[in-house]
């Protein structure tokens, strides 16, 4: 006998559905578990399908999904009553793409699709307009300086439009953008750039410029670390993953940047506190970024100009081939030796008259070449 058990009194949508009605609304999963009433895991078990809801949690939860399918208002913030996303907190995941996801069809569900579905430009722009103000934010904290800051962004989304046919099928691909960002960022090839050798004015604010001080002071990885957990609003294992450590690195990376972070500053030994800070700080630096349509035309007449460097080198070298193959001797030719001159033969010898031993001896040898006649035949 089977028995099974009735979560809710509707029945909820698949799970990549769920994530994507959330997703749809610019909602984190710490806004929903504050909604529904439950911890950010759980709401991350729902959307993976690990786990079901069930009980008056479940119920909440599936409201608030239908609240989140119901068409919004024009003007109407987020269905779930909550306040608009922070950018430095946001989790720089992009709005669902009007095509069905293959979880949603494992699942045996079906997602709604938009009657006109977008082109892959419309998708890139919609995420770079939905991720870049707050990755700018938190690459500022992460390097704090401006211009690096936009500059690691812009690369990291030319870098995602030239992979995007694969990225746009990625169930995170605001995630890798960020990862992508961070690496552009925390590169060390930075200092040996002239324009990055001076500080750039610090904050204004000498509480936000002890706060920028600090986190530059500790370790990249820390720093990273740090930003991502208390700034972004990743739990341990998302972040472990994506600063490429296991979870108890990186849990043991942010207690060590938490206790820096601390020892200079006492006010902010309290996460919350720091969490709240961190905000603060990268929201009152005006940080502007590129329109998306300027980042998709950079990359494009980027990759046109090495690949027109890398056939102009091709021809090159093939050429420079060719020329040395017609030019080049078919044989062996030995040099000519330079002329030198002759050392040690010894003088010639004077002629004259000789002696009486060369005489005797010219005498000698006359004689003894004497033979018999030489025979000679005689005509027949």
């Amino acid at each position: 006998m089977v028995t099974t058990t009735q979560t809710t009194d509707d029945p909820l949508p698949p799970p990549a559905e769920r994530r994507r009605l959330r997703e749809s609304r610019s909602l984190t999963k710490a806004q929903v578990a504050a909604r529904v009433g439950v911890s950010r895991s759980t709401i991350r078990a729902w959307e993976s399908g690990r786990r079901v809801p069930h009980g008056r949690e479940g119920e909440a939860y599936a409201r608030l999904l239908r609240a989140l399918a119901a068409p919004a208002a024009p003007g109407e913030t987020t269905t779930a009553g909550t306040a608009p996303e922070t950018p430095a907190a946001a989790t720089a995941a992009p709005p669902p793409l009007p095509a069905p996801s293959a979880a949603a069809a494992a699942a045996g569900g079906t997602t709604p699709v938009a009657a006109d579905p977008l082109t892959p430009a419309q998708a890139f722009d919609a995420l770079y307009a939905f991720c870049a103000p707050a990755l700018v934010r938190q690459a500022y904290l992460l390097t704090g300086r401006r211009e690096l800051a936009r500059e690691s962004v812009e690369r990291a989304f030319q870098l995602a439009w030239q992979r995007w046919p694969e990225l746009a099928r990625d169930r995170d691909p605001g995630g890798w953008v960020r990862a992508v960002a961070y690496d552009c960022a925390l590169s060390p090839w930075h200092r040996f750039r002239p324009r990055y050798r001076h500080p750039e004015p610090p904050p204004a604010d000498p509480a936000d410029r002890a706060l920028l001080n600090t986190l530059l002071t500790l370790p990249p990885s820390y720093r990273r670390t740090l930003v991502l957990y208390d700034g972004v609003g990743l739990d341990l294992p998302e972040t472990a993953a994506e600063t490429e450590a296991s979870t108890p690195a990186a849990a043991n990376r942010l207690t060590h940047a938490r206790e820096a972070v601390a020892a200079r500053l006492p006010e902010l030994a309290d996460p919350a506190q720091l969490h709240r800070r961190l905000l603060e700080l990268a929201s009152k630096e005006r940080l502007g970024t590129g329109r998306p349509t300027v980042i998709r035309t950079g990359c494009e007449r980027r990759n046109v100009f090495w690949t027109r460097a890398a056939i102009a080198f091709t021809v090159t070298i093939v050429g420079a081939t060719t020329l040395t193959l017609r030019t080049a001797p078919t044989h062996y030719e030995a040099p000519v030796a330079p002329a030198q001159a002759v050392q040690g033969v010894p003088a010639a010898g004077v002629m004259g008259p000789l002696s009486r031993e060369e005489q005797a001896l010219r005498a000698k040898l006359r004689a003894a070449a004497r033979g018999p006649e030489r025979l000679a035949p005689e005509p027949g």
